[in-house]
C-alpha cells in the first residue's frame, strides 16, 4: 500500500490529476460514498488523499481505495457499483478474487470504455458462458445478464467462433399473437426487443448492427419464430426467460445445432404470466440444475449495475414478497 501514516491519519499519495479526479467524483461524490461506506473522513490536499478516522476505520478506508486503485490509477472514474462491489469483497474476505476483475475485459465499447465483469458473481457468469453450451443466468433487473451475454455472443461472433447470433426474447404482452400488431415483423417486435438492440448498439454501433441485421449475421426475432428451426454455430440468447411457458422453453431450448451455445436470461420474481401458468424458466431450473453441460447462476441485487437506488428497490421488495 502506497501510503504514509500517522496517529488517526493516513495519507495515500495519487500519481496525478486524472487519477485525483477519478477518485473524488464528480462532486466529490465517490469521496463521499467512501465515507459512508467506511466511516472515515476523506479530503483531498493536491495529490495527497488525507484520510482520518478510528484504527478501523483508516483500514478499512484505505483498503478500499487499493481495492478500486487500478481504476481510478488509470483515470478511469470509480463508480458507486464499483464501490460497493469492492466493499462487499472486503466484508466477505475476497479481495484478492476481486483485484484481479480490473485484468478481465470483455470488450471495448463505441464510447472507448472498457467492458468487464464488475462484480465476482458477474465473473463467473461469465466464466460460466465460456465453459459451458448452456447457461441459465437468473438475477433482478440491473444485473448485468443480458449485456453480458451480448458482449460475449459479439465476441465469438467477431473470433468466428459461431457464425451467427440469434437473440429472442417472449412478447407476452401481445400473447404471441403479432399477427394483430400493425406493421411488419420488424415493426410489430421492436418494443420487445428494444434492449437487445441497445445492447448491440453499444457494442458495435447502429450502423454495423444494422449491417449485420441485414445480412442475416445478426437475428433478433420474437421467441414464437424460434418454432421448427435448428441454429447450428449460433450463439443464442434467450431473454426475459421467465415469461415463457413450459412448452415454449421446450421448444427453444431443443433448438440448438452443432456448435452452438445459448444463454437464457431472466427474474424470477417478475414473472407475467396468467396466474397459476408455471413459467419455463422455474421449471426448466429444476429440471436442469445438475445436467452436465449446463450451468446455473444466480445474480444478486449486489450485482445491480444501475442507480443505486435501484438496489435499494430490488431489496425492498425482496423483502416484501419474502413476508
Amino acid at each position: 500500500m502506497n501510503g504514509a501514516a500517522s496517529s488517526g491519519r493516513f495519507v495515500i499519495e495519487l500519481p496525478d490529476s486524472d487519477a485525483a479526479l477519478a477518485l473524488s467524483g464528480e462532486g466529490q461524490q465517490t469521496l463521499h460514498r467512501l465515507e459512508t461506506l467506511t466511516g472515515a473522513s476523506l479530503s483531498l490536499r493536491g495529490l495527497d488523499l488525507e484520510i482520518a478516522g478510528r484504527p478501523n476505520q483508516l483500514e478499512s478506508a484505505a483498503a478500499l481505495v487499493e481495492l478500486v486503485r487500478p481504476l481510478w490509477q488509470k483515470g478511469d472514474v470509480v463508480s458507486n457499483v464499483d464501490l460497493q462491489a469492492a466493499f462487499n469483497a472486503l466484508e466477505n474476505g475476497s479481495s484478492k478474487d476481486h483485484a484481479e476483475l480490473s485484468n478481465q475485459v470483455l470488450a471495448r465499447c463505441q464510447s472507448g470504455s472498457l467492458l468487464r465483469p464488475r462484480t465476482l458473481r458477474q465473473k463467473a457468469y461469465v466464466q460460466a458462458m465460456e465453459m459451458n453450451d448452456l447457461t441459465f443466468a437468473l438475477g433482478p433487473a440491473g444485473t448485468g445478464k443480458t449485456f453480458l451475454a451480448t458482449v460475449l455472443a459479439v465476441r465469438m461472433l467477431t473470433d468466428r467462433k459461431v457464425e451467427r447470433l440469434v437473440l429472442t426474447r417472449p412478447a407476452v404482452e401481445a400473447g404471441e399473437r403479432l399477427g394483430f400488431l400493425p406493421g411488419d415483423l420488424q415493426q410489430k417486435v421492436d418494443p420487445y426487443l428494444r434492449p437487445l438492440y441497445d445492447a448491440l448498439h453499444a457494442l458495435l454501433g447502429p450502423d454495423k448492427t444494422t449491417t449485420l441485421l441485414e445480412k442475416g449475421v445478426i437475428e433478433v426475432a420474437p421467441l414464437a419464430y424460434m418454432r421448427g428451426r435448428t441454429l447450428d454455430e449460433a450463439f443464442v440468447i434467450l431473454d426475459e426467460a421467465q415469461n415463457t411457458t413450459s412448452a415454449q422453453m421446450r421448444m427453444v431450448l431443443t433448438r440448438m445445432g452443432q456448435r452452438s451455445r445459448m444463454v437464457v436470461t431472466g427474474d424470477v420474481t417478475q414473472i407475467d404470466l396468467p396466474a397459476g401458468q408455471l413459467s419455463g424458466l422455474v421449471e426448466a431450473v429444476g429440471l436442469l440444475e445438475n445436467v452436465e453441460g449446463v450451468s446455473i447462476c444466480r445474480l444478486t441485487s449486489a450485482d445491480v449495475l444501475r442507480h443505486p437506488l435501484v438496489q435499494r428497490v430490488v431489496d425492498a421488495y425482496a423483502q416484501k414478497d419474502h413476508k
